[in-house]
């Protein structure tokens, strides 16, 4: 049997960076070089059924060996952030590492104080870049494992478990991976997805989330006859921002905290642009934020004039905790399996998304469980071979646990 860092290693040499507001799935046509490679491996370990459907999601599944047992699914997507590149990815192997700061280049370490849960990884193998890309691991360490369960489980046939369900999908990243999701055509009754941090990181509660696009319209004055008639969209925008409650950024939040995140700022007196992000699990404190947005906006434009800000709200995704805690039992055998390996479970809040809560929200519930990966969507990633294989271990846990 291959190793999961073997096939770790061969998936992150593959570009997948998707692009954010591309208006079709996938957003990149790169990601179908992956798609097809998974598939043809998939079929090549048995998985007849194996197939990469039109809009570049990966689908396949494993025979159930027992007859009346529920499907489960495993879920992981293929992309990349757009935040940094993922072509060309050097990685590294730092074998036994000893602790301290992890050199990538002359100019760019993954520095031991800055990110503490290095100290996890004092004598495993740690894989890095060489500090000009990202590393892939989300989520090319979520398709490893699941590759990796997936011979496993077809190399022990006497192991009882129902249908297993896999499926591989695109621009996770750009929030569109739940798109053209075909949950029947999966056919999982539940499932995970594995696409977050530590291997002792459990999470079924996430953000609810939306995006603001605020469009300001000034009038553009020549500067030395500009007294009482220009107004300076720019400067709108600067005034929209500072009555967003300045303690409600990212940069000073944590756990449950929520927060509104500019973006993007751009423009010129005459017009200027700005990209929000709105984050908060408690779906009452969300809806106050996106009322905020709109009194704000609706302020300025009562100040300057009517239609002197346009304001766009689009709900992204919302809290899967509802939809989870109905079953119940998904959490409890996630718990169970990590006990078994020796993973002390941590049940964290996701400050972010993930395909699963979209999922969740189409029917099939779907926590999220961790790769191993640590700094994802920029150039410091790493992850260490250990933590991928302990993750290997959970899922076979779970599929233990569920069929027992």
């Amino acid at each position: 049997m291959e190793s999961v860092a073997e096939r770790f290693l061969r998936y992150v040499s593959f570009d997948t960076q998707s692009q954010e507001g591309c208006g079709q799935i996938p957003s990149t046509e790169k990601q179908f070089a992956l798609a097809n490679r998974l598939a043809e491996e998939m079929r090549a370990m048995g998985i007849a059924d194996a197939r990469v459907e039109e809009h570049c999601y990966v689908y396949g599944s494993i025979p159930a060996t027992a007859e009346g047992l529920p499907a489960l699914g495993f879920i992981a997507h293929m992309d990349t952030s757009p935040d940094a590149s993922g072509a060309n990815v050097r990685p590294r192997i730092v074998r036994n590492y000893p602790g301290g700061d992890i050199p990538l280049n002359a100019d760019v370490s993954i520095e031991e104080s800055m990110f503490p849960a290095l100290a996890r990884c004092i004598g495993e193998d740690v894989i890095v870049t060489d500090g000009t890309t990202l590393l892939g691991a989300d989520d090319k360490a979520g398709i490893a494992e699941i590759m990796t369960l997936s011979e496993y489980l077809l190399a022990h046939p006497e192991l009882r478990h129902g249908r297993i369900c896999i499926a591989f999908t695109p621009d996770e990243e750009v929030g569109c991976g739940a798109d053209r999701f075909d949950v029947p055509g999966f056919g999982a009754d539940f499932a995970y997805t594995v696409d977050g941090g530590a291997p002792c990181e459990l999470e079924y509660e996430n953000f609810n989330a939306a995006s603001a696009k605020l469009t300001f319209h000034g009038v553009g004055i020549h500067p030395g006859s500009a007294k009482d008639r220009m107004r300076n969209a720019l400067h709108m925008a600067q005034e929209f921002d500072a009555m967003l409650p300045p303690a409600e950024r990212p940069e000073h939040t944590e756990g449950y905290e929520g927060f509104f995140h500019l973006t993007e700022l751009s423009g010129d007196v005459v017009e200027a642009t700005a990209r929000y992000i709105i984050r908060d699990h408690d779906a009452l404190k969300f809806a106050a934020k996106k009322s905020l947005m709109q009194a704000a906006a609706a302020y300025l434009c009562k100040k300057y004039g009517s239609g002197t800000v346009e304001l766009a709200l689009r709900d992204s995704y919302y809290n899967m905790k509802e939809k989870i805690l109905p079953h119940f039992h998904l959490i409890e055998t996630a718990k169970a399996a990590m006990e078994r390996v020796g993973v002390t479970p941590e049940i964290v809040p996701v400050r972010g998304g993930t395909d699963g809560a979209r999922l969740s929200y189409m029917g099939l519930p779907c926590p999220n469980l961790g790769t191993g990966g640590q700094n994802f969507h920029g150039v410091l990633e790493y992850i260490s071979v250990q933590a991928m294989e302990t993750v290997v271990e959970i899922l076979k846990a779970i599929v233990e646990i569920t069929y027992a």
